[in-house]
């Protein structure tokens, strides 16, 4: 019977303890994910490309510090909020976006193209998919800020409600709330089908096109 795969947080234990090799599968697992909340929020390759490089450095900086108090994922994208917190406070007052502002939308938007497996499905469903996975992208980069982050956590991070809300530090209502919001708002900007023809859907970048630390 096959051995399970590491989890995340024995990773960052045996990294934390010196062992060098354990951060590559880590980083393999989150790079592709991290990268593209990080793009999607803040809508400029260059800034993502900083960011990301700065939460993999703050990672690499505390793992002598590191305890698995939560999951991995969580503490990473915690780590992750706050870089962008800090990154929106450095912007001119003119141009900054806040993240905890519910009710403005900012659709100055980079709208990376999603992409579908088709999994042999009929060329016209094919071409409705590409259609309304396009209208996705654009339907995300017009959410509020707070409700496109959780939802970038929630599909991206594959973080819970109650781990949104620890890494956006906000309360477990808040994050639900935004979550479904978010979702709601979607549906109704962007009219998905109800299932894809390959059950699932993803970005456009794929963790190969996340940079290297």
């Amino acid at each position: 019977m096959p051995l399970s795969p590491p989890t995340d947080e024995s990773l960052m234990c045996r990294y934390r303890d010196g062992d060098a090799a354990a951060f590559e599968p880590l980083y393999a697992r989150h790079r592709g994910p991290l990268f593209r909340y990080l793009l999607r929020q803040c809508r400029d390759r260059g800034a993502a490309d900083e960011l990301f490089q700065d939460v993999w450095l703050s990672v690499i900086d505390a793992r002598d510090r590191y305890e698995p108090q939560a999951r991995f994922s969580t503490w990473l994208y915690r780590i992750a909020h706050n870089r962008l917190v800090d990154h929106w406070r450095r912007r001119p007052s003119s141009a900054t976006v806040s993240l905890d502002d519910d009710r403005a939308a900012d659709d100055a938007g980079l709208a990376e193209p999603f992409a579908v497996s088709d999994g042999g499905a009929d060329p016209a469903v094919r071409l409705e998919w590409r259609q309304a996975l396009d209208r996705l992208a654009l339907g995300i980069d017009a959410l509020p800020p707070a409700q496109r982050e959780a939802f970038l956590l929630r599909q991206e991070g594959g973080l819970d409600i109650d781990a949104i809300a620890e890494a956006t530090g906000v309360g477990v209502e808040t994050a639900r709330s935004r979550v479904r919001y978010a979702m709601a708002r979607l549906r109704q900007l962007v009219g998905m089908p109800k299932t894809t023809p390959a059950g699932d859907f993803g970005t456009g970048l794929t963790p190969d096109e996340a940079p290297q630390p």
